[in-house]
Order: structure tokens, then C-alpha cells, then sequence
């Protein structure tokens, strides 16, 4: 086949131009008045169109690839046959579309067109599978290792499903104590910075526009920890991250924020503590508390989890951890 591929006028779809590999068998190919093409359309939800040898498909980019490749497939077809069931197009669709899901298994679905979040190590699937079977999930791991990326791209597949109603992401600012008084600026200057690795995720996620519509209409909030306390957050997806630089009671206050048909995610990095001396850590002291009980589960990455560039995990060898 001759693939062309282009943007189409809509931002949301994609043109593909196949050229047919024999032309005389167009009929045979098409079926009758165009029967077969009409399964293709009505299987994936696209646009079929021929023209001469040409035969150009509109849609979104997963439909219209699975639509391609069951021509493909019936153009194989046709090399030792002379005509094509409906048998035969319903078994393409159906290996088509069992190979899209094969191909999806494991994948996180978020708003990002195109773009499915995958995890890549074992410890990633497991922590992914953690979130969705549990309320809280605990996730301590080095840097690099996706703690927080799969929590925002989780919370995000969970938004888009209507499984929650909105997203809560949360940071200690600066320090536990959350000294904000020494940083020049208005409140939003002083925290946008501890706060960007949040908004880095979430433009991962979902285009730019859709994040400020999001914020402005109140389904995601990005805030520091302070920001939590006295309030109940129900049909949420909740993620603190840095959760090593909390202390007890901060955490506490945290914990406590579930509401109901609510998910939390806690993230932080053991080894990368910021506390005084004298502190201890809330995330070390809340995975000591809570350790046996249901419906509450705790992950740990490894360095070999590490999923960033190839020196980075060499990085965090040499130094024993990395900020």
C-alpha cells in the first residue's frame, strides 16, 4: 500500500490515502455497492471515501488506523482469492480491533489525544493497579521512578472515565513548615514553583487550554498542603506529593481530608528528606501506622524503576539518591 498521511482541518482527526495494490480488484475489494467499505465505516466510526484507485479514510487517528489496517488485511486477502466475504471483513475488523486492545493493555487513558500513559517497568504496573483497586496508595520510590507522573495520569484517566469529579494535587511548599514569608511576590508567585512539577504532569496529560478550563471551573486544583485543611473532598482524586517533607500531624490533616468515592495518592521520596533533624517524617510515619489495613496499599519503586534518560539511574547509583 501507498500511505499518505496528513492533519486534517480538524485538529481532532487525521486523512489517510491508500492506494490500492490492485486495482482490478476495486469491486472485489469494496463489495457490493460498496458493502464492504460500509462494515469498515459503520465498524470504526470513520469516513470512507474511493476515488479511482484511491480510497481515503477521515476519522480519529486510533479508528483510522484499525480501518487501515483491515484493508490491509483484505488487500492480503485478495492476492490468492478472487472475492471477499462478509465473513471475511468481519473477521478482519474483529482481529483489528482485538489487536488495538492488545496493543492498549496496560495503558492509562487520558485527555491527551493520541497519548495513552503506559507503564513501563513492574513496579509501575503494580503501583498502577494499586491505585485503582485501593482508596490510598502509599508510593515511596527515588526520583525518575514515576511516582508522581502515574499518579496525575491515573487521576486523569479517572476524570475522563467520570469515575471522580475532580482532581486535588497537592505539595508541601518550601519546607513542612511551609515558610512562604521569606520568597518575594504575591501568594501565587511563592508557591508556583514547588508547585510545577504538578502542572509539568498535568500539561502531559491534557492540552493547555483544557488545563485552564479545568482550573477555572474548579475540577483540578493545584495548591500547597496548607491549602487542605479543614475540608472534606468527595468524588475526588487527591495526590500529595513530596509527602516526605510532611510532618505527622501534617500528614494527619491530609489523611483526613478522603471524602467519599474518593481516591489518594501519596508520593514522596524517603531518602530526600528537607525536615529539621528533630522532625520526623509524616510519610515514613504513616506507612509505619496504617501498614495491614484494607483497602490501603503500599508500593515501593526501585531504582531499577527509574524510567527517565539512561544516566540518570547510573546517577542515583553514584550518589545513593538524587533531589
Amino acid at each position: 500500500m501507498d500511505f499518505g498521511l496528513r492533519r486534517a482541518d480538524n485538529a481532532a482527526q487525521v486523512n489517510l490515502s491508500i492506494t490500492l495494490e490492485n486495482p482490478t480488484k476495486k469491486l472485489a475489494l469494496f463489495g457490493t455497492a460498496d458493502r464492504n467499505l460500509r462494515l469498515i465505516r459503520d465498524a470504526f466510526n470513520v469516513q470512507v471515501v474511493s476515488r479511482d484507485d484511491t480510497v481515503r479514510l477521515t476519522g480519529e487517528a486510533g479508528s483510522v488506523s484499525r480501518a487501515a489496517a483491515v484493508l490491509e488485511q483484505l488487500q492480503k486477502h485478495l492476492r490468492r482469492a478472487e472475492y471477499v466475504s462478509t465473513e471475511d471483513v468481519g473477521v478482519a475488523i474483529a482481529r483489528a480491533a482485538d489487536a488495538e486492545k492488545q496493543s492498549m493493555e496496560g495503558a492509562i487513558d487520558v485527555y491527551a489525544r493520541g497519548h495513552a500513559v503506559r507503564p513501563k517497568t513492574d513496579g509501575q504496573k503494580i503501583y498502577i493497579d494499586a491505585i485503582f483497586k485501593h482508596d490510598l496508595t502509599f508510593c515511596l520510590g527515588p526520583a525518575g521512578t514515576g511516582k508522581t507522573y502515574l499518579a496525575v495520569a491515573a487521576a486523569a484517566s479517572m476524570l475522563k472515565s467520570g469515575r471522580i469529579k475532580r482532581i486535588v494535587l497537592a505539595r508541601p511548599a518550601v519546607e513542612a513548615g511551609e515558610r512562604l514569608g521569606f520568597l518575594p511576590g504575591d501568594l501565587q508567585a511563592k508557591v508556583n514553583p514547588y508547585l510545577r512539577p504538578l502542572f509539568d504532569a498535568l500539561h502531559d496529560m491534557m492540552d493547555n487550554d483544557q488545563v485552564k478550563r479545568f482550573m477555572m471551573n474548579d475540577v483540578i486544583e493545584v495548591a500547597p498542603l496548607a491549602f487542605m485543611r479543614g475540608r472534606t473532598l468527595n468524588e475526588s482524586a487527591i495526590i500529595l506529593d513530596e509527602a516526605q517533607n510532611t510532618t505527622p500531624s501534617q500528614m494527619l490533616m491530609f489523611l483526613t481530608r478522603l471524602g467519599n468515592e474518593s481516591k489518594m495518592i501519596v508520593t514522596g521520596d524517603p531518602s530526600q528528606i528537607d525536615l529539621e533533624d528533630d522532625q520526623d517524617s509524616g510519610l515514613t510515619d504513616a506507612v509505619d501506622r496504617l501498614r495491614g489495613i484494607k483497602a490501603i496499599a503500599t508500593v515501593t519503586l526501585k531504582r531499577a524503576d527509574i524510567v527517565r534518560h539512561k544516566l540518570v539511574q547510573n546517577i542515583v547509583n553514584a550518589y545513593g539518591h538524587v533531589d
